[in-house]
């Protein structure tokens, strides 16, 4: 029997599998959800390089959020890296959800994302 690690690990392979046959290209926005945080990249795989990145535990987001761990902190996460992205000249993305189920928090930084402009 597999362990709940190895699960996810597997779910997370899965997932980027599928991304890189169905990529054609775009830049990958990877999630990582944690107990207490969550933290989100703008990944180019051609290169295997972070362009742009936000974390609830960055000294920016510390004083507005009350905790990473919640849907707003992963709202607030997830409009500070699409304003980046957006500075950078990145306007399209796919989403990897890591082997996270797309619910909760995960789904709450994909939409901020998309409201504030990028596209997935």
């Amino acid at each position: 029997m597999l362990s709940s690690r190895q699960l996810h690990e597997r779910r997370a392979r899965r997932t980027r599998y599928n991304i890189a046959k169905n990529s054609h290209g775009r830049l990958r926005m990877s999630v990582h959800r944690s107990r207490q945080n969550i933290s989100v990249q703008i990944i180019d795989d051609s290169v295997g390089k972070t362009l742009v990145s936000a974390s609830s535990l960055e000294a920016v987001l510390k004083d507005k959020l009350k905790s990473g761990a919640n849907k707003a902190g992963a709202k607030t996460v997830g409009e500070l890296v699409a304003q980046r992205a957006l500075k950078a000249g990145i306007k399209e993305v796919v989403f990897d959800r890591g082997g996270y189920i797309y619910h909760g928090r995960v789904k709450e930084l994909a939409e901020a994302a998309r409201e504030a402009g990028l596209s997935f």
